[in-house]
């Protein structure tokens, strides 16, 4: 028992400190979408990798979509979906493994923030993005 435990928090802390190196360095442009959307007009993007049929991801959508409405086009949303062949190396190339996942990009196309797997609060994401500024 002691042994899993110590894997997986082996496991956690190798994932975190990959996630933190990731921080401020150019986003990879792996898929047409990304080339299309990362730093476009000098605004941030928020890379949303997905399933489109998943839950999580379908309530990830929802508030991606009021954080659209409410900020009145203020960032990109380029989408990297799971179900794309096309769209495969850009999770290798991001380090994605689990789903929803949402990576930050500034305004320039660096990566400003990983955030860890899971669906972001509007909140979240909105502090996020004003911490840009």
């Amino acid at each position: 028992m002691n042994r899993f435990i110590t894997a997986i928090m082996a496991a956690t802390l190798i994932a975190t400190a990959s996630l933190s190196l990731a921080a401020n360095r150019p986003a990879p442009l792996s898929t047409p979408e990304l080339k299309k959307n990362i730093a476009a007009n000098g605004k941030p993007t928020l890379v949303f990798f997905q399933n489109p049929f998943g839950g999580p991801c379908k309530a990830q959508k929802a508030v991606l979509d009021k954080l659209t409405e409410k900020r009145n086009g203020g960032f990109n949303i380029a989408s990297v979906n799971a179900t794309n062949q096309d769209d495969q190396k850009a999770f290798y190339d991001y380090g994605v493994r689990s789903l929803p996942s949402l990576v930050l990009v500034d305004g320039s196309g660096n990566i400003s923030k990983v955030f860890p797997p899971g669906i972001q609060s509007f909140e979240t994401l909105s502090a996020q993005l004003d911490g840009l500024k």
